[in-house]
């Protein structure tokens, strides 16, 4: 089928600011909702950020104003900006596509589809 592929994780100071990429391979009929969650050691998965391919978006409260989401369907590729980093930020993060792969010449089942993980750890 395919893959995610992410990147941009890494160690960063209070305050400082990374950018996640996550870009889906395979051959793809389309890409629904694109989402960035997180991961806190023995904790459920936290939704981040989600974005629907009509670019409408929808935040964690406790990352709203810091956060951004995007995307870009010609690279099928999610983008998570994040400034402003808090320690509570450390975890790490998912990206998740909700994707159509072509089955032959035709669209096949929407596939859940999740991202590695790359860890962001905020510290001084």
């Amino acid at each position: 089928q395919g893959q995610l592929l992410e990147s941009g994780g890494g160690l960063v100071q209070p305050g400082g600011s990374l950018r996640l990429s996550c870009a889906a391979s395979g051959n793809i009929f389309n890409i629904r909702d694109m989402g960035w969650y997180r991961d806190y050691p023995g904790k459920q998965r936290e939704m981040v950020a989600v974005i629907t391919p009509e670019n409408n978006t929808n935040y964690a409260d406790a990352v709203k104003g810091r956060f951004t989401i995007s995307r870009d369907n010609a690279k099928n590729t999610v983008y998570l900006q994040m400034n402003n980093l808090k320690p509570e930020d450390t975890a790490v993060y998912r990206c998740h596509q909700e994707i159509t792969f072509y089955h032959g010449t035709f669209p096949g089942y929407i596939n859940d589809m999740w991202g590695q993980g790359t860890q962001v750890t905020v510290s001084s």
